[in-house]
């Protein structure tokens, strides 16, 4: 199923044309707006990239893939493209379990060896080894569903001592960590991700209305209402408070 094929819930209100306009935008002229396709892309299943690369062909003439490649870098451009590229070993695995009949639910299935394997995998890629091998992270986080994620970060925390967050922070930097960061917390829970957005954006001196209108309007219509009481256990009070 695409529930368990993708990583990141994606959007329930999706329309690909805006989000390809967003990233043709973000890359558009001097400098790139990293931030912005780190938002659009890791809120999105696989199947909805695919369509906004669609979208983004139709609407610019241009290929999204190669836009992206021509203008990121690093090992931040390796995982944005990981994301765009579907999961071919998934979907074979998928057909395989198809045809074999009657199987366990998808969504609540999870291979505990492969699940320790990849927490293994993480493990030795990252705390167990001078430097970090940010692909093993990248691959494991773009093509596991978010029931299998789930089970890998409880079997890193009892491997590595600490979470994988921490280990993220600790191993990585820049735009790399922000988008992997930002992956582990949608897998984890949306609501609480989009409560700490809102309130970042309302603390401290002034407001960041940029994203306080991007996250009330593009949630308004899908769960803001769950994402109500998270923002009150972050943040001590209620939204509606914080903002009027």
């Amino acid at each position: 199923s695409e529930a368990e094929g993708r990583s990141v819930a994606g959007s329930l209100n999706f329309n690909a044309a805006p989000d390809a306009q967003t990233l043709y935008k973000a890359m558009k002229g001097l400098g790139t707006d990293e931030q912005a396709i780190i938002d659009v892309l890791t809120k999105r299943s696989n199947r909805q990239r695919q369509e906004i690369a669609k979208s983004f062909k139709a609407q610019f003439g241009k290929d999204l893939i190669e836009s992206l490649k021509s203008e990121l870098s690093g090992n931040f451009e390796r995982l944005i493209v990981a994301l765009m590229y579907t999961p071919y070993k998934y979907d074979a695995k998928e057909l395989y379990d198809a045809m074999k009949g009657e199987r366990d639910n998808a969504t609540l299935y999870v291979d505990i060896a492969l699940a320790l394997q990849d927490a293994e995998a993480l493990y030795a890629a990252g705390e167990k080894i001078r430097g970090t091998d940010e692909i093993q992270f990248i691959t494991i986080l773009c093509k596991r569903s978010a029931t299998h994620l789930m089970k890998v970060f409880e079997e890193y925390q009892k491997l590595a001592g600490k979470s994988i967050e921490d280990s993220i922070k600790s191993e990585t930097r820049g735009s790399v960590e922000d988008a992997m960061l930002t992956i582990v917390k949608c897998t984890k829970n949306i609501h609480s991700y989009f409560a700490e957005r809102l309130y970042h954006a309302l603390k401290g001196a002034g407001t960041d209305d940029g994203t306080l209108i991007r996250v009330l309007v593009s949630r308004s219509e899908v769960d803001l209402n769950l994402i109500k009481p998270e923002f009150k256990r972050i943040a001590g009070k209620t939204l509606s408070s914080m903002i009027l």
